[in-house]
């Protein structure tokens, strides 16, 4: 018998259906989130200074936005991947950023994701063997999913500035 295919519809990643429930945080297969889930175990249990989590957290909310999820995690998953990519803000750095945006109590914009399927996914990180192979595997997702998102990069620099400005 064979077995049926998923895609996600966040990423676009092919996985065999687990049957899994899709997540109400993200626009992802349950199969998608599951290796998420995996991932932010070895992010976690990783114990970085730099908190490589963060980068993982928002390359998978940017991959994953629209549907369900909500614009807050849109706009905070974008402008964390460009404190990083322009600015070489670490994963504490980023949620540092985060935390005081989120005392400004902003109404967050709805964004579109980009259309297509992403370029890089989380399989290709998980395929990397864990350690510094898998982290330089994070930090190029981090990059593939800001470049995806040129189309609302304007508007993502002008919602960073307040973590930018001295």
């Amino acid at each position: 018998m064979k077995q049926s295919i998923v895609k996600c519809p966040g990423c676009g990643l092919m996985l065999p259906n687990q049957y899994f429930a899709e997540p109400p945080r993200f626009r992802a297969s349950g199969e998608c989130m599951e290796l998420f889930n995996q991932l932010s175990y070895y992010t976690i249990a990783h114990g970085q200074p730099e908190f490589i989590h963060q980068l993982a957290l928002d390359s998978y909310g940017a991959q994953h936005s629209g549907g369900t999820a909500r614009p807050i995690t849109t706009a905070f998953s974008l402008i964390g991947l460009y404190l990083v990519v322009e600015h070489g803000f670490t994963g504490k750095q980023v949620q540092q950023a985060h935390m005081q945006l989120a005392r400004a109590k902003t109404d967050w914009p709805v964004l579109s994701p980009p259309k297509g399927d992403a370029v890089m996914t989380i399989q290709d990180v998980l395929r990397a063997e864990a350690g510094e192979p898998r982290d330089t595997k994070i930090r190029q997702w981090v990059h593939a999913a800001w470049s995806s998102w040129a189309h609302a990069h304007d508007w993502v620099k002008e919602a960073a500035r307040p973590v930018l400005e001295p």
